[in-house]
């Protein structure tokens, strides 16, 4: 079975609800019938119940199954007013600020708040906003997992040699947010990723943090950085496995990881990958794509209190249901 449709059924097992607040554009209906039908999760469009139904008459969607809610007439609005008034009270924001984030046509503080307080397990966005706004709205409403203060992101990659990873599946990080983690982030990241292994594979991480360098093969700061996150993750999750620094061909190829971190329980038998900087990461994931011929699942966002994620504003229809499908997986979690 492909990943996405391992994925689909295993949200399909323990139904979440997903909100979408982006309901003015008419990809999201679609998808939100796509998903229900599909029973993938439970959608809630955020919208204006009377405009949504009429654009979705119009499109020839069905909306059947699909909740449509207004923020603006929203009973739980008061509560999610006073609830982000207390969140930024150290940023100073009002009670009228705060009304006019809640109920802002593009309603994404609204849905923020909403998989905050649990009225829905998760959001997915970005068909029409922009990834700074879907992350900042997350960031200030939903906040981060305990322990974890970085926000990141992985992707699926889905190679055609089953040697590799967890037969043929490997989970890169970070490859869309962060330009240059420090240290504390680049663990934060490595943990989370190592986290979603398990959640989507359902097998135990075996994380590599990547470098130049393999064991003291060479020595520069950058390789320094890679060794303190090494140390902090331990601390954030000692039952992990997780070793570095190893070069990619040492964590993935058993010979080399033999050869050049003897007795690692991660060398050549990796399924997590953890770049050093943004830079190494997003060329790798489109090298392997575009080269490889690998599928690239994501980017997924991680790192967040309850799941969050953005959407490419190029998005599909087939790519809203997907993502939706995901979120719900890792709202399971």
């Amino acid at each position: 079975m492909h990943l996405m449709e391992q994925i689909k059924a295993k949200a399909k097992k323990n139904l979440q609800t997903v909100v979408l607040p982006e309901s003015y554009d008419e990809r999201m209906l679609f998808a939100a019938q796509k998903i229900v039908e599909q029973g993938l999760a439970k959608i809630i469009l955020l919208g204006n119940p009377a405009e949504v139904s009429a654009t979705a008459q119009a499109k020839g969607v069905n909306l059947a199954g699909v909740e449509i809610l207004d923020p603006t007439a929203s009973p739980k609005l008061n509560a999610y007013v006073d609830e982000l008034v207390e969140l930024r009270k150290s940023k100073g924001l009002s009670k009228e600020d705060a009304t006019k984030l809640l109920t802002d046509k593009d309603n994404l503080y609204y849905a923020g708040m909403m998989v905050r307080m649990g009225d829905a397990g998760g959001e997915v966005a970005g068909a029409t906003g922009t990834t700074g706004n879907v992350l900042k709205a997350a960031f200030q409403t939903v906040g981060t997992a305990p322990g974890i203060k970085t926000v990141s992101s992985f992707f699926l990659m889905v190679t055609q040699n089953p040697d590799f990873g967890e037969n043929g599946i490997l989970l890169f990080a970070d490859c869309a947010v962060n330009p240059n983690p420090d240290a504390q982030a680049l663990a934060e990241i490595a943990v989370a990723t190592a986290r979603n292994c398990t959640s989507f594979l359902d097998v135990p991480a075996r994380v590599a943090m990547l470098s130049f360098s393999t064991k003291g093969s060479a020595a520069h700061a950058d390789i320094d950085k890679v060794l303190k996150a090494l140390e902090i993750a331990k601390g954030i999750d000692p039952a992990l496995q997780i070793d570095g620094e190893l070069q990619a061909d040492a964590a993935l190829l058993p010979k080399v990881g033999e050869k050049k971190a003897p007795g690692s329980t991660v060398a050549g038998k990796a399924n997590v990958l953890i770049f050093p900087d943004l830079d190494a990461g997003n060329i790798a994931y489109k090298l392997v794509e575009r080269v490889a011929g690998a599928e690239a699942i994501g980017p997924v966002i991680q790192g967040l209190a309850k799941p969050v994620n953005d959407l490419s504003r190029g998005c599909s229809v087939d790519d809203i249901v997907n993502v939706a499908a995901i979120t719900a997986v890792q709202a399971q979690g």
